[in-house]
């Protein structure tokens, strides 16, 4: 994928996320795309080749779905008359090791309702993950592995 096909790319998300579908707001959205890139450029030229679009688009559905599913899961825990929510603070044993995949991931964590990235070890090998709700957090640790972990690793890993 060409640098101008993802700056467009990144474009069109910031179109879609902020709501503005104007000229200006999609000039933005190419700068904010091509700053993006310049910032991780070191990562796409390590990697030698840079991910095909089709790899990243089942880590954008897999964040949309999540996105609606837990502010769904938020909207009900705090509509409900006796709200009993078990906050707390879980060690999320890293799979990914690039600096850019832990980014992401924290950055997904962070984005999906409920969930807050808090801090990552300084071996780079736990996140530390807060939870709204975390009366199960072998559960949420299954969830992140088996979901944004795991759609991580196949479109970026190549």
């Amino acid at each position: 994928m060409g640098r101008l096909l993802a700056a467009a790319l990144l474009a069109l998300a910031w179109i879609l996320l902020s709501g503005s579908f104007t000229i200006p707001n999609l000039v933005l959205g190419l700068l904010l795309g091509w700053a993006a890139l310049y910032l991780i450029r070191e990562q796409v030229a390590r990697s030698r080749t840079i991910t095909p679009t089709w790899h990243v688009f089942p880590l954008m559905l897999l964040f949309a779905k999540e996105l609606v599913l837990s502010a769904w899961k938020v909207a009900v825990l705090i509509l409900t008359p006796r709200m009993a929510p078990k906050p707390g603070i879980f060690a999320y044993p890293l799979t990914v090791d690039r600096d850019f995949e832990i980014v992401l991931l924290a950055n997904l964590i962070t984005l999906t309702p409920g969930t807050l990235s808090v801090d990552v070890s300084a071996d780079r090998r736990t996140l530390f993950v807060h939870a709204i709700d975390c009366a199960d957090p072998q559960a949420a640790i299954e969830d992140i592995r088996n979901g944004f972990e795991r759609k991580i690793m196949k479109a970026f890993r190549r």
